[in-house]
């Protein structure tokens, strides 16, 4: 889910000029990350997380924790559930190509939530 708009919105209510936001969730089977958003670059994270991390490669966290979803924790520590951003300007700086991103990682759904935290002058 692209959540740049967002992230812009928050830093501009902050309304400072230069400091840092910092973009976080508080799941353990989800993300926060940077990427072209664009439907190519999603299909091949997805791809790519499958390679590295198979949901049926059979983790020992439904031995010990009692579900089947490893794999979502795993990648979750891979992409990280807290970003921080340069602002200056009063803008989050992302260049031309890169949008804040919100990655559901579980096997189900779920209700989550994104924190936009904003220090500076």
């Amino acid at each position: 889910m692209d959540i740049t708009a967002e992230v812009h919105e928050a830093v501009r209510s902050a309304g400072i000029q230069d400091g840092i936001a910092c973009v976080a969730t508080a799941g353990s089977t989800a993300a926060v990350t940077t990427l072209e958003f664009e439907p190519g670059l999603v299909k091949d994270l997805r791809a790519a997380l499958d390679r590295l991390l198979p949901r049926d490669l059979g983790y020992a966290h439904a031995e010990t924790g009692g579900d089947e979803n490893g794999d979502s924790h795993l990648r979750s520590t891979l992409l990280g559930t807290t970003l921080c951003l340069p602002v200056s300007g009063g803008r989050a700086l992302l260049g031309t190509w890169k949008q804040v991103v919100f990655v559901e990682l579980d096997h189900r759904p779920r209700e989550r939530e994104v924190t936009v935290q904003v220090v500076g002058d």
